[in-house]
């Protein structure tokens, strides 16, 4: 079944998926500059145990769900990433005539 949506409606849609798309980087960034710090301040204070394992583990499964739910299943390869590939590679076979 296919929606015709109006422009007001698109416009909103994108904005969501930017809002969320922004969302995850801010996280991502977030993660790239807590983590190292908290890793330091392991390394000052107790180098015989190295807790920072456990929020890096946590945050950064956290982090792949929030990536899972902002990009979906295609995040390594994009939505039409195969079909590209097979056109490409074709493509190149028939360039080539064996």
């Amino acid at each position: 079944m296919k929606t015709n949506f109006t422009e007001e409606q698109k416009y909103i849609r994108a904005k969501k998926k930017v809002d969320e798309i922004k969302g995850f980087y801010w996280n991502l960034l977030s993660y790239c500059l807590v983590i190292p710090f908290l890793i330091f301040v392991n390394l000052m204070t107790s180098p015989g145990y190295h807790w920072f394992w456990w929020p890096m583990l946590g945050w950064g499964i956290g982090l792949v769900f929030h990536a899972y739910g902002v990009f979906g299943k295609n995040i390594l390869f994009g939505a039409d990433w195969e079909e590209r590939k097979i056109k490409k590679l074709m493509d190149k076979d028939k360039n080539n005539k064996f």
